[in-house]
């Protein structure tokens, strides 16, 4: 596994990394607030709300627009709502069941609806072009959900429950079809670990799990092995799922009525769903769930009473961590009357949850949460070993905020690996994994752990053969020609500055994506740092400031280890033929070795 990264330390103009913690002063405006001039966005009656926030902070939302009849959707750029296209009403007619989705760029939003089948529809930045659509048979509950990779995805309750993807225009079916026996109250997620998941209510609160490159062979699985509870359905008993930047689950839904049908949140830990904060919470029956999940994993909830007293006000929860139980959240009601199609969002730019809901019109409120995660200005760790900073770049097409630390060398390393969401905290730490790099290549996708493996070698057979990378992870077999640059010898490198740059005899360091004074550490620094943090085996490893973590390996046969062996890549290429050196440390030994057999970064 590709791992630590450091900055010369004579270059700290180039490499400024520390952690600043933003002020509590957000806790003295914890009302919620119209989002525009005006307490209604739409210009009428409305239905079947849908938000999203793209990555820049602007609002997008659609609904079923009674004024006209249609499906609309506006975009509040952080003044003012207008509508996205110019008018009201994108649809042709009649159109309630809605979604709206947005890529990790912000450049691409779709919005679908029940109509002639399910309806697609793109904004191009200027105005709506309808695209093919999914099915034409009659649908009702669906979603949408726009992949790491740009792909779209929508999951309906056509053939009792599918999922389909858009790729060049024409749409594929992902996994079976009927796995979900039904699509009531549809909801999907699709997590940076490129997994699908849908939601939905059949006998129980259901969540199914795919990936993104699923084809039609490969079956969807409930996720943990079983619904997540038992739940009321039908009329508005709604459920709602949540997903955090280290692809926890999170699911709220309407308990049955032998819990009163209050509100309640379960969370998967990887292995099952577990309960999240006091169970069933309400002070009564509810109707219209909604969940947001801050990314760094704080849950909200939101839904409208169903007892004949304050009859459908809505109510905001938040879970406080510290004693894992609910409270209300804004006071006890948001709405003044009955509000209905919530629908709620967290702005991580800004730092507000934002709420939809109809009430006569649209509304669009928000109230002031602490920030995700603390805020980083860049900035060295401190002098002494294990001084912590931070470092924000852009990784994977998005921007990312990673833990640097001093190490008892007095270098600069980066304390966790690339494509993980957070430092390790025990060996098997999967979040902490991250990506697996093969020698000599960058981030083109081909480093994620689930990338598909190619018997096939690029042409000509190094570097400048990927055309700039590709996603294939080329490894066929032992000593193999077809592996990736077999034919490497100890005088290449892997010091160039980016793709373009990429030699027939130099690959490009994926350091350097986070800044051009960051680079892959020689074999001589790595072992340097070994002795300096005294590491001896995979424990000590993980225990030094360095927070090494056994992510285990790649090649043709697949990932093995992870957990049991810790692999690191140097940027020294090795005297074998078509390898480079690499540290290897298990639970008894540590050793520096040269590879003939081109396998992943380690």
């Amino acid at each position: 596994m590709f791992r630590n990264l450091y900055s010369s330390v004579a270059k700290l103009c180039l490499s400024v990394f520390v952690l600043s913690i933003a002020s509590s002063d957000f806790v003295k405006a914890q009302q919620w607030q119209n989002v525009g001039s005006s307490a209604n966005v739409s210009a009428g009656g409305s239905s079947y709300n849908n938000l999203v926030i793209d990555n820049v902070g602007n609002y997008y939302l659609s609904y079923y627009d009674v004024s006209v009849q249609k499906g609309s959707v506006q975009k509040f750029n952080g003044t003012s709502w207008s509508y996205v296209g110019g008018s009201p009403g994108i649809t042709s007619s009649y159109a309630t069941f809605n979604s709206l989705s947005i890529n990790s760029t912000g450049t691409d939003l779709y919005y679908t609806n029940q109509g002639n089948g399910l309806e697609v529809r793109k904004f191009n930045g200027t105005s709506w072009t309808q695209l093919a659509s999914p099915t034409t048979s009659t649908i009702n509950y669906h979603a949408s959900a726009v992949a790491p990779s740009g792909t779209l995805f929508t999951y309906s309750t056509q053939s009792s429950g599918i999922v389909k993807r858009l790729v060049n225009g024409a749409w594929e079916q992902v996994g079976n079809a009927g796995f979900s026996n039904g699509a009531a109250f549809a909801e999907m997620v699709i997590g940076t670990n490129n997994k699908v998941y849908t939601c939905n209510v059949a006998s129980g609160v259901r969540v199914y799990e795919n990936t993104t490159t699923a084809t039609t062979s490969d079956n969807w699985n409930l996720v943990g092995g079983s619904i997540v509870d038992a739940s009321s359905s039908g009329e508005q008993y709604t459920s709602d799922i949540a997903i955090d930047n280290n692809n926890n689950l999170y699911v709220a839904y309407v308990s049955n009525s032998a819990n009163s049908r209050k509100v309640n949140v379960k969370k998967f830990n990887g292995i099952s769903w577990e309960q999240v904060g006091n169970a069933y919470f309400s002070s009564g029956g509810v109707q219209h769930v909604a969940i947001a999940v801050t990314s760094a994993g704080k849950p909200y909830v939101v839904a409208s009473r169903w007892e004949d007293d304050n009859f459908l006000k809505n109510t905001a929860y938040q879970l406080d961590i510290a004693t894992n139980t609910w409270s209300t959240f804004g006071g006890n009601f948001i709405s003044d009357d009955e509000a209905t199609y919530n629908d709620l969002v967290v702005d991580n730019v800004n730092n507000f949850l934002v709420l939809a809901y109809s009430q006569d019109f649209t509304k669009v409120k928000r109230i002031s949460i602490a920030p995700s995660t603390p805020v980083c200005n860049n900035t060295d760790p401190g002098t002494n070993p294990g001084d912590v900073g931070c470092v924000t770049f852009n990784y994977r097409g998005q921007s990312v905020t990673y833990t640097t630390v001093r190490g008892t060398d007095g270098k600069i390393w980066l304390q966790q690996n690339l494509g993980s969401t957070k430092v390790a905290t025990s060996l098997t730490d999967s979040d902490a994994y991250g990506d697996l790099f093969q020698w000599g290549r960058w981030d083109d996708g081909h480093q994620l752990r689930n990338s598909s493996l190619s018997a096939t070698a690029p042409s000509p057979n190094n570097p400048s053969g990927l055309n700039g990378g590709n996603a294939a992870f080329h490894s066929a077999a032992y000593n193999s020609s077809s592996n990736f640059w077999s034919g490497g010898t100890d005088s290449d490198t892997w010091t160039a500055e980016n793709a373009s740059a990429a030699t027939a005899t130099k690959g490009a360091d994926p350091c350097k994506a986070i800044g051009l004074d960051w680079r892959l550490p020689t074999v001589g620094e790595i072992d340097a740092a070994m002795t300096a943090e005294n590491i001896s085996e995979y424990n000590s490893a993980l225990s030094s400031h360095l927070k090494l973590i056994p992510a285990g390996m790649k090649d043709y046969s697949g990932i093995f280890s992870p957990g049991t062996r810790l692999y690191l890549w140097s940027s020294s290429a090795s005297p074998y033929t078509g390898s480079g050196q690499h540290l290897y440390i298990s639970g008894f030994q540590l050793y520096l070795t040269a590879q003939a057999e081109m396998r992943e970064c380690l």
